[in-house]
């Protein structure tokens, strides 16, 4: 059955409009391009930019401005999302913008039909009472839904707020309440659910949009995408077009809501300059291209209410004209390499446990597989690996041996991932160990790696083709800057940012927004680095990571926990424990098959680790096997592989005394993750106090 977004598609392109002016305010048209080109009203550029010199750098208001970072490094005329893609309409408006799945068919939507339906989306919400700068927030997967939502709220005065789709109803309440939330859109009947236990607590909520199923029960103010489009209908282009002229470069048009691992969520309010200048140049650091020179394909699969993904999908999609297509909803669950196998992306971007998660099944498959294919994939692997750790020229007989292996060997790998017109491999939102960047090179896939936080609307530095440097995350975005603070002997100090990625504050907390900037307006970050000599920035940690020992050494767990994995290829996740003890001591997981239907561990190890298991004389299968009966011997080859990672410690200190396995490996649903796969360390603690308790009784 096909759903709202593709009937009204349908609808657009195959209506007959009586006469041009009516045609684009009712969303029916002949020839889209023409009608949001000549039709509807250009946005008259101004010289004025409504930007006051006495304007703070930073706000905790919702209709608060700020003081844009703008220098002779930065020097471009600040625009707002709609002049933005006003640009783009000019030059891409016949081109492909977004396409998704419907039975088993690609169906695809031009960017001018993206933009007169998000205009569509912009009436309808001011119709159903969207207040300026209040919140329109979005809670389900990714889909042209999500983006014409987005677009729309921003265009008529709203800030878009995204919501996980892993979040509790309370989790939800909260966001929904503190950003003011007038219009939930949410994609099944499992979310709706959600937001029906808690809508006689949100004041502000006037009206809930489910786009992926029917309504089941009728409820006042309760629409399907299809009903809501056509709200705004009596809506005139000249109301709109005076909401979306009074917009602001330097005012909020969206929230991005951080994890909450150490606290409430706090809400990062991102301007349009924050969001229309990192699409531009952040992304042009990488290497992105523009539609006019090559169109880049990419496939959208990451939470979009996550900064990375909604930047690098929705926004800069965009701004260089991109066509965006979208993963099915089980895409982490396994799903995703078909997607990945049938667009052939020129560009993708992953999470490291993203990353990871392919490596693991790659070594899976090879385990499975004979003996000479095994000696092949390694071969060339290794040769691939070495020249791109070795920059350095080779004999012609290794060029012509590692050109050969990557052809016959390599390239149908690559294939099969999905990677093989993949021109630019990201990784963000976490640090990519060195098992991962290594495996990957010898695929002869690099790795680009960005850093930045949902504070500087994603990247502040990456890397690209151009910019590269191992197990460093690149140089500070041309306009950008980056500064240490508080360095040790080594040169490690706090990492700080300023530019005009820079967000504007958190919304409604005054002094978290205060205690986030110092005296000069530089934002720290918390995170810890190193600067080489050429400006490449390396992350060494978290200060909130960073373990101090009983004896008031400093230990940051990372580069052990990354040792201990590559020692060990049984184990999953290892967390170093040490905080105020005496010494260290680890909480290991081990490899799993992961259900499909849920994502949630099973009890059955992967391939790779019955592998390990076999090696080690053990004939276990499960996890339960080894942690009930204590498998002798992979007990003993895990005290081995960690001895050999103690001999290589900085000192006595960085050791690992004790260790314990865990019974199921660390998950989203069980707490251990965030949404993007990432270590929440003091949940952990939580969860397994009494282990942890058990490595320092006396």
């Amino acid at each position: 059955m096909p759903n709202s977004g593709e009937r009204l598609t349908k609808k657009l392109r195959h209506e007959n409009a009586t006469n041009v002016s009516e045609s684009c305010e009712n969303g029916t048209f002949t020839d889209a391009q023409t009608v949001c080109r000549d039709l509807l009203p250009r946005l008259e550029e101004t010289q004025d930019e409504g930007i006051e010199p006495t304007e703070s750098l930073w706000t905790s208001f919702a209709d608060g401005r700020v003081r844009l970072r703008i220098d002779n490094s930065c020097p471009q005329t600040p625009i707002t999302v709609h002049q933005m893609f006003k640009e783009s309409l000019e030059k891409y408006g016949s081109l492909n913008a977004l396409a998704s799945k419907k039975n088993g068919r690609w169906e695809k939507i031009t960017f001018s039909e993206y933009y007169c339906l998000s205009r569509k989306a912009a009436k309808s919400f001011l119709k159903l009472g969207l207040e300026r700068f209040h919140s329109v927030a979005i809670l389900g997967f990714n889909s042209p839904e999500w983006f014409i939502s987005a677009v729309g709220a921003v265009f008529a005065g709203g800030i878009v707020t995204g919501i996980y789709t892993t979040n509790s109803p309370e989790a939800c309440h909260y966001i929904a309440h503190d950003s003011k939330t007038n219009i939930m859109v949410v994609e099944n009947q499992k979310q709706l659910d959600k937001i029906m236990q808690i809508w006689n607590r949100l004041p502000h909520l006037k009206a809930v949009v489910l786009y992926k199923d029917s309504i089941p029960e009728r409820h006042p103010n309760l629409y399907t995408m299809e009903e809501f489009l056509e709200l705004g209908d009596d809506i005139s282009d000249t109301t709109l077009d005076d909401i979306i002229n009074s917009q602001k470069p330097n005012q909020c048009c969206v929230l991005i809501y951080t994890s909450g691992t150490t606290g409430k969520p706090k809400g990062a309010m991102l301007s349009h300059d924050n969001i229309t200048w990192t699409s531009a140049h952040c992304s042009k650091a990488g290497d992105m291209q523009p539609a006019e020179v090559q169109q880049e394909s990419i496939v959208s699969y990451l939470p979009l209410s996550h900064i990375a993904a909604q930047i690098y999908d929705l926004w800069t999609g965009i701004k260089w004209g991109e066509q965006v297509y979208f993963a099915e909803p089980d895409a982490l669950k396994g799903s995703l390499i078909n997607t990945l196998r049938e667009v052939q992306p020129t560009s993708h971007m992953g999470v490291p446990r993203v990353w990871e998660k392919i490596m693991e099944k790659l070594k899976d498959a090879s385990a499975q597989s004979g003996f000479m294919k095994k000696r092949m994939l390694s071969w060339a692997m290794s040769l691939s690996l070495e020249r791109n750790l070795n920059c350095s020229s080779s004999s012609d007989l290794k060029q012509f041996w590692t050109r050969l292996a990557d052809y016959f060997v390599l390239a149908k790998i690559r294939n099969a991932l999905g990677f093989s017109s993949c021109q630019k491999h990201f990784s963000g939102a976490a640090p990519l160990n060195t098992e991962t960047l290594y495996f990957f090179l010898g695929l002869n896939i690099t790795l680009y790696e960005a850093y930045g936080m949902s504070e500087t609307t994603g990247p502040h530095c990456l890397s690209g083709p151009y910019i590269y440097r191992q197990h460093s995350c690149g140089k500070p975005a041309p306009g950008c800057k980056v500064k240490l603070v508080d360095k040790d002997t080594e040169g490690s100090g706090e990492i700080c940012f300023w530019g005009r990625t820079v967000f504007m504050g958190y919304l409604n907390m005054e002094d978290k927004t205060k205690e986030a900037f110092d005296e000069d307006g530089w934002l720290h970050s918390g995170d810890l680095g190193k600067l080489d000599k050429d400006g490449f920035l390396y992350v060494t940690g978290r200060i909130k990571d960073l373990i101090i020992t009983a004896g008031g050494e400093n230990v940051p767990p990372i580069p052990i926990e990354d040792a201990v994995k590559k020692e060990l290829p049984i184990v999953s996740n290892a967390m170093v424990i040490g905080d105020k003890k005496k010494f260290l001591a680890m909480l290991l997981t081990l490899k799993s098959v992961v259900d499909p239907d849920t994502s949630d561990p099973t009890d059955i190890l992967t391939e790779q680790a019955r592998d390990f298991c076999q090696k080690t004389g053990s004939k276990a299968t499960k996890v339960s096997e080894i942690v009930a009966t204590r498998d002798q011997a992979i007990y003993q080859a895990i005290q081995e592989g960690i001895n050999k990672v103690n001999m290589n410690a900085t000192n006595r200190v960085h050791c690992i005394q004790k260790w314990i396995v865990l019974p199921r490996d660390f998950s989203i649903s069980g707490g251990e993750l965030g949404p993007t796969m990432k270590l929440k360390r003091l949940t952990v603690l939580e969860k397994y106090r009494s282990e942890v308790d058990s490595f320092y009784e006396e």
